[in-house]
């Protein structure tokens, strides 16, 4: 079984189920996940986990992202993008770039935004997309995110290219209806492409035949992110063989059950410091962060299990 993430390139018109089924036809694996959806009409970086580094979806879900998007301004729609049913148009002459540069850098920080209709998010053990699909409309509430950068890329009204660094669960066609609201004239997003996601980068993603040709060509794991790379901005410490099974069942450990490349055991830096955990064999066995109140490393995340 292959364990470790794939930068994938997700074409238009294929949903993130669409992704991961494909890749169990490629790899033959049926234990793959995908780390947060696209929708269809959208493109770009989706990193899929594979094996073990499935329990690593919901860390890289969490993870910002950045966009590159274009707003139309002048039309809203149902879905708050050009695929939806459109509901008003305005005119857009009275609008200048001044004016339209304000209005949009004035969402950089934080802002309570309403989930659209035409999402995943569950009312009432439903997705909101299917109520929408049956002409009802129910009340959401709004939820903080945060817009860390916007750069302006290109002004044509009525369009405008930008760029969009965010947090979790921002919908940047949400964003975009937003401006648009603020305008006065409404919006809706033409396009988008996540062009980022962690340390994910659109210019090293793949297409699902290009992931399929190294597959053929016997170089597929020259593509897989091992699951432990994720983490090297932590320590690397590894478990003395006497400590091995207790480690690997979960178990917190002492200073002393584990020890530094120097074969001496580590001095913790501060509570809470998070550690990568290794067998002797090399074998990435988890994240622990340590407690001093209790003076151990206790398991954060298990990555270790046996074929």
């Amino acid at each position: 079984m292959i364990h470790g993430i794939l930068n994938v390139y997700k074409e238009k018109g294929y949903t993130s189920h669409d992704v991961v089924a494909k890749l169990r036809g490629i790899t033959g694996q049926k234990k793959i996940g995908h780390t947060g959806t696209l929708d269809p009409d959208a493109v770009g970086v989706l990193p899929v986990c594979l094996g073990k580094a499935t329990r690593l979806c919901d860390l890289l879900t969490d993870k910002d992202k950045t966009y590159e998007t274009v707003l139309l301004l002048g039309q809203s729609t149902d879905t708050q993008d050009i695929s939806g049913q459109i509901l008003e148009t305005n005119e857009t002459k009275e609008l200048n770039e001044e004016m339209v540069s304000a209005a949009i850098r004035s969402f950089v920080g934080e802002y309570e935004q309403i989930p659209p209709m035409y999402s995943a998010l569950k009312v009432g053990g439903k997705k909101l997309y299917e109520l929408a699909r049956e002409g009802k409309v129910v009340e959401r509430k709004s939820r903080k995110v945060k817009i860390h950068e916007i750069e302006i890329l290109e002004i044509q009204i009525p369009r405008v290219k930008m760029r969009v660094s965010c947090s979790k669960g921002t919908y940047i066609r949400t964003l975009c209806h937003d401006i648009g609201e603020k305008l006065g004239c409404g919006g809706c997003m033409e396009e988008l492409t996540r062009t980022r996601v962690s340390r994910f980068e659109i210019g090293e993603s793949l297409t699902l035949d290009e992931i399929a040709g190294k597959k053929q060509e016997g170089r597929l794991m020259d593509i897989v992110t091992p699951i432990d790379s994720m983490f090297l901005q932590y320590r690397k410490l590894t478990v003395r063989k006497s400590w091995d099974f207790l480690a690997k069942n979960g178990n917190s450990l002492t200073c002393n059950a584990v020890y530094e490349e120097n074969g001496k055991a580590p001095q913790p830096e501060c509570d809470g410091e998070c550690i990568r955990v290794y067998d002797e064999q090399g074998h990435f066995i988890g994240l622990y962060n340590w407690q001093e109140e209790k003076k151990e490393y206790r398991i954060v995340k298990m990555f270790f299990c046996e074929e």
